[in-house]
């Protein structure tokens, strides 16, 4: 159960036949997108890689908001992986652990993904979030600077941050499969004005529809 990380929760959180619900729900979703993958196309495959995030950044924005939590997804694009976070107590951020579906999730070879959190057409001027709290180097506190051995050098923050009102970070994640000889290049868009649902935009030709 996601209320496992967070130890010091004050709210009671989900019921046992919730969890159960919630949990049973999560299966059904991520079996689905997480289809056979013999006989797919590589259209297919790429698609339930969106749904897979999809699925499980609607499921992580509802908790956030159920149990007061501050969540965040770390999108690291060299390594085609991303995580989930969660902000503890001490204002930093923590990887979810024994969680599987919220474990670090690798895109098949293949497949690629561009995070975009500039100049989004719904992107408005008095913006909710500050690109500047998101350095590379700093984790929300003032004293997240990564320093001092590996042991101790803080997570980067989050790219995507779930607020515990229902915020989520406007963004565009470009999901590709730039082709070869027997498949042409097809691309899918995850998009978020602000609030979930997130949008599944595609099938394009191009990186640019």
């Amino acid at each position: 159960m996601l209320g496992r990380f967070h130890p010091h929760n004050k709210h009671t959180g989900f019921t046992l036949l919730e969890v159960m619900l919630v949990l049973l729900l999560m299966g059904l979703a991520a079996g689905y997108v997480m289809f056979n993958a013999f006989g797919a196309s590589k259209a297919d495959l790429l698609k339930s890689q969106a749904q897979r995030l999809q699925v499980l950044v609607d499921m992580a924005s509802d908790y956030a908001v159920l149990n007061q939590q501050q969540l965040g997804i770390r999108i690291e694009q060299k390594d085609n992986e991303y995580y989930f976070v969660f902000l503890d107590e001490n204002d930093e951020w923590q990887r979810i652990e024994g969680e599987k579906y919220y474990e670090p999730h690798t895109l098949p070879e293949d497949f690629s993904f561009t995070l975009n959190l500039d100049d989004l057409p719904w992107t408005k001027e008095d913006q909710l979030f500050d690109r500047g709290i998101f350095d590379e180097t700093l984790s929300v506190s003032e004293d997240g600077v990564e320093i001092g051995s590996e042991e101790e050098k803080k997570l980067p923050p989050p790219q995507i941050l779930i607020m515990s009102s229902g915020d989520i970070t406007p963004f565009s994640l470009s999901f590709a499969y730039e082709g070869d000889f027997n498949d042409e290049p097809v691309y899918f868009a995850l998009n978020n004005e602000e609030f979930p649902p997130l949008e599944l935009a595609g099938p394009f030709e191009s990186p640019d529809q």
